[in-house]
C-alpha cells in the first residue's frame, strides 16, 4: 500500500452496521494496518515543513498535503510517525489526529471556532465554585483566583462567580473582552490546539492564562483537575479513571504544543 493509499484512507468511516454490537465486534476483528514506510521525516518545501514517509510528502484524510509552517510541530509529527512499531494505531498518535482536524476542518470554520470558545467562557469551570467543604473551598480560592485575576488583568475585563450549580451569566462586555483574545490565535494550528485545551481542561480562562504566559502547561493541568485531586485525596484513586486522565494528557500534551507552536 502506497503512503497516499493510506493516508487517503486513514481515518474514513466504514460502512454502516444496523447492529452496535455487530459493529464493535466488526471494529475488533479489523487489524489495525501495517508500517508501510521505513522512516518519517521533515522536508522544508515552499516554506513549509512537510511530514515526509519514505521521502514522499504524508496527506491528511482529506488528502491535504501534510505540510505545515512550524519546524517543530512538524518534527514532533515525524516523530510520532516514527514511533509506530509493526503496526499504525491512530489512537497513539493524538497529534496526528489534530494536526488533521486543522488542516481538514479548523482551517475552513475558524469563525465557528473561535465562536465557540467564547461561548465556552460564557460558563466557564473556574467560574463555579464550590460552597463547601472548607478545604475544597479553599483550594480552589488559592490555585483558580490568582490565574482568573491573571485572565480579567489580560483582557481588562470581569467575570461573574457563582457557587454551585447556579448559573452565573458573563456580560456582553465580557465575553466581548474574551473574544478579541480569541481572534489573535493563529490559525489553524494553534487555533485547534487553544480548542482542545479548552475542551479537555473545561476552561477558555485556563486555556487563554496559557496561552498567553501566565501559567504554564502543568500549571493549567493541575488547575483543571482540581476538584478531581481533592476528591482522590478523600476516596482514593480509580485505576480506571487514572488510564482515561492519563490518556487525556497525551491529548492534552499535543494541543499544547499547537497552542504554543503552531
Amino acid at each position: 500500500m502506497s503512503t497516499d493509499d493510506f493516508l487517503a484512507r486513514f481515518g474514513s468511516p466504514g460502512e454502516r452496521q444496523p447492529d452496535p454490537v455487530a459493529a464493535a465486534q466488526q471494529a475488533m476483528r479489523n487489524a489495525l494496518p501495517a508500517r508501510f514506510y521505513k522512516q518519517a521525516g521533515v522536508l522544508e518545501q515552499n516554506g513549509l515543513f512537510h511530514v515526509a514517509l519514505d521521502g514522499r510528502t504524508a496527506r491528511t484524510p482529506a488528502r491535504k498535503p501534510l505540510a505545515i509552517g512550524s519546524r517543530t510541530v512538524a518534527e514532533a509529527l515525524a516523530a510520532e510517525w516514527d514511533r509506530q512499531l509493526e503496526r499504525i494505531d491512530p489512537a497513539r498518535m493524538p497529534l496526528t489526529r489534530l494536526v488533521n482536524s486543522a488542516l481538514d476542518g479548523v482551517e475552513d470554520q475558524q469563525e465557528a471556532v473561535r465562536a465557540e470558545i467564547v461561548r465556552y467562557a460564557g460558563s466557564d469551570a473556574l467560574c463555579y465554585r464550590a460552597g463547601e467543604p472548607e478545604a475544597l473551598v479553599a483550594r480552589q480560592d488559592e490555585t483558580w483566583q490568582p490565574i482568573l485575576t491573571a485572565v480579567e488583568a489580560l483582557i481588562g475585563a470581569r467575570f461573574v462567580l457563582a457557587e454551585g450549580i447556579v448559573f452565573a451569566e458573563q456580560s456582553a462586555e465580557t465575553l466581548a473582552a474574551v473574544a478579541r483574545q480569541v481572534a489573535a490565535i493563529p490559525a489553524p494550528l494553534a487555533l485547534a490546539g487553544a480548542h482542545n485545551v479548552m475542551t479537555l481542561t473545561g476552561s477558555a480562562i485556563l486555556m487563554l492564562a496559557l496561552a498567553n504566559g501566565r501559567i504554564d502547561a502543568e500549571a493549567a493541568w493541575e488547575a483543571a483537575h482540581l476538584d478531581e485531586d481533592y476528591q482522590i485525596s478523600v476516596w482514593g484513586q480509580d485505576e480506571e479513571a487514572a488510564e482515561r486522565r492519563a490518556a487525556r494528557r497525551l491529548e492534552y500534551d499535543a494541543a499544547v504544543l499547537l497552542l504554543m507552536k503552531g
